[in-house]
């Protein structure tokens, strides 16, 4: 295969084009798509429309309980559509199609139809853009039965998760980080779709495990040369899909480090955080070293001032002043 540099959108542009020329069940909806809108408001759906067609590639209202609706209709006549809700925030506006249609048409329906859609959505704090435009709300969906989640972090994942995503009979909620959409890196032209559920180990190590996804894999792995230098071996785990989990790989490692800290963007209270750390105390309680520690943003909407956001995120030097005191 070929492989090619970009970054994550440019990733994400090539995976939709590769799904559209594989299936041509494939569509994408979402405001201004379409080439005379500009391609999206990041530019990740440019070209699109030109070479598949307006019919595949539709502009439409900003209304997204109409994208979601609209989704969810093709999906059930056959089709495989992604849509595309500009922000993550703006997906509470259409949660009743996501959580009471989308999620559950399979259950109610004893298995006779499914929702192939993929949901495709942009987040992430560091950008000035404020409370209502930059929640990590993963946690919401991930509680929810019959929806995948998936938080990819490097351009590769971004196209072979999406493929799978495209492929799933089930929703998949598709997050796109706006810390890590301008990172480059090698990603197939052709590429064979990643496997939902299948996290990666991003560095082995045998100290402690650090487990993560989406943007904050990128800050975590920016601390492992400080925990280098301080002598510590530390194994970071990028779980790329948040539902379901990678229990197995989670598990394995911190069964060989003895020591566990999950990172997220999310808020900490209530967040994914808690149900991978209740797993690991459940299953190696005997074997641990330590307890269990989470990181994630305090309780509070995503500041604007830059000096208070910046305080928000977790930080490479909060992971490595916390992996240290679990060490100590």
């Amino acid at each position: 295969m070929t492989a090619k540099k970009m970054n994550s959108l440019q990733a994400v542009n090539s995976a939709l084009a590769q799904a559209m020329a594989e299936d041509d069940k494939v569509l994408v909806l979402g405001e201004d798509v379409a080439d005379r809108e500009g391609g999206g408001v990041t530019g990740a759906t440019a070209g699109l429309s030109t070479r598949f067609g307006d019919d595949r590639v539709k502009s439409t209202p900003i209304s997204e309980q109409a994208i979601i609706g609209a989704a969810i209709g093709a999906a059930l006549a056959g089709y495989k559509p992604v849509a595309e809700i500009m922000l993550m925030n703006f997906t509470t506006v259409a949660m009743d199609m996501i959580f009471n249609h989308a999620a559950k048409l399979r259950f109610m329906s004893g298995g006779q139809s499914t929702v192939p859609i993929t949901i495709r959505t942009l987040t992430g704090a560091g950008w000035q853009t404020a409370g209502q435009h930059a929640d990590h709300l993963e946690g919401w969906f991930a509680h929810t039965a019959g929806i995948k989640v998936v938080a990819p972090s490097t351009p590769a994942d971004y196209k072979g998760l999406l493929l799978s995503c495209i492929q799933d009979p089930d929703p998949c909620i598709f997050i796109e980080s706006a810390g890590s959409l301008f990172i480059p890196g090698e990603v197939d032209e052709v590429a064979k779709p990643i496997p939902l559920g299948k996290a990666r180990i991003v560095q082995e190590g045998t100290d402690i495990t650090i487990i993560s996804w989406s943007s904050q894999v990128l800050r975590c792995q920016a601390a492992l040369p400080a925990l280098a230098e301080a002598g510590i071996s530390a194994e970071l785990v990028d779980l790329r899909t948040v539902s379901p989990w990678d229990r197995e790989a989670v598990l394995a490692s911190v069964a060989k480090t003895g020591r566990a800290l999950v990172v997220h963007e999310a808020v900490r209270d209530f967040g994914p955080g808690g149900e991978i750390a209740s797993t690991i105390a459940e299953e190696l309680f005997g074997q641990l070293k330590a307890p269990v520690r989470r990181l994630g943003a305090p309780k509070s909407p995503v500041p604007f001032a830059k000096v208070l956001e910046d305080a928000y995120i977790v930080s490479p030097e909060r992971v490595a002043e916390t992996v240290k005191a679990l060490m100590a």
